[in-house]
């Protein structure tokens, strides 16, 4: 096993609890599922929101996915002009297999303007 990070990112409409659990969630399921992930392999997860966002903490989400002994740590984004609004990002580490080109790496709701380099236009989604 190597260790591997795993970057995503998803976009909020307004700063609302409710829709920041239900965006981390959704996100970091995404992030699990199409890695591979098990709770096993977890090392720690770093997430992060745009100076916008004060209303929840994202790790708080990932708990309610069950993930309850992996360290979690948030903090907030530079806070850059013209910077997309609304961004919660997450790197998770972890123990993989996959070769660092095989990672896919997430991004949802929006946050596929962050790195169009990584999304696949025909699926509007991102591309491993």
């Amino acid at each position: 096993m190597t260790l591997r990070a795993i970057r995503g990112a998803t976009c909020l409409q307004a700063d609302d609890p409710v829709e920041m659990a239900d965006a981390v969630a959704e996100l970091f399921g995404q992030m699990v599922s199409r890695n591979g992930v098990r709770d096993a392999d977890l090392i720690s997860i770093f997430l992060t929101c745009t100076p916008d966002l004060v209303s929840a903490f994202p790790a708080a989400a990932v708990r309610t996915l069950g993930f309850h002994d992996v360290p979690l740590m948030c903090a907030q984004e530079m806070n850059v002009a013209g910077a997309l609004p609304k961004v919660v990002r997450v790197m998770a580490h972890v123990d993989s297999d996959l070769a660092r080109a095989d990672v896919q790496h997430v991004y949802l709701r929006g946050a596929e303007a962050l790195r169009a380099d990584l999304v696949d236009p025909q699926q509007g989604e991102s591309a491993p």
